[in-house]
């Protein structure tokens, strides 16, 4: 039996791209049959949003791309995640900064852009928080479909 690899989605409040990308990976290794060797989480870099569910957008793009069940809560990012995980994932170049300021010396987690494997060279996923409509959610959510898949492919 092998050992799960663990990888740690992240945005700033972790109730938009975090979570959706999150349930784009969960999705992925469900259909793929690659549970044993996949685990996903994902949480903020501030800790505003700690308990709340993903914005009602969010889960509206996912349930409108067929995923029905995803159930999750806001978190913060804390020190043990930098050696929980092997990737931790931001979704801008302002998370990867801040990322790598709480990054403790010896962390083991690789910190990269999701985006960063986008086929399509999209580095940076966008924050559709203050947007009026669902545009940027379902462009966050193609985002990280393509990315998830190139990395995974990428990490067989």
């Amino acid at each position: 039996m092998s050992v799960k690899r663990k990888v740690l989605m992240i945005c700033l409040g972790n109730i938009c791209r975090s979570p959706l990308a999150e349930a784009v990976f969960l999705d992925f290794i469900r259909r793929k049959k690659l549970h044993d060797l996949w685990e996903v989480e994902s949480a903020a870099l501030i800790g505003y949003h700690t308990g709340k569910n993903p914005d009602h957008r969010a889960i509206a793009t996912l349930k409108k791309h067929g995923i029905t069940d995803y159930v999750h809560k806001a978190r913060p990012i804390n020190q043990s995640d930098y050696d929980k995980f092997d990737w931790i994932f931001g979704m801008d170049e302002d998370n990867i900064r801040e990322l790598a300021r709480l990054s403790p010396a010896n962390s083991r987690a690789v910190i990269e852009l999701l985006g960063k494997y986008d086929p399509e060279e999209e580095l940076i996923i966008r924050d559709p928080y203050y947007d009026s409509d669902s545009e940027g959610f379902e462009k966050a959510y193609i985002q990280c479909v393509r990315s998830v898949a190139a990395f995974l492919e990428k990490h067989k």
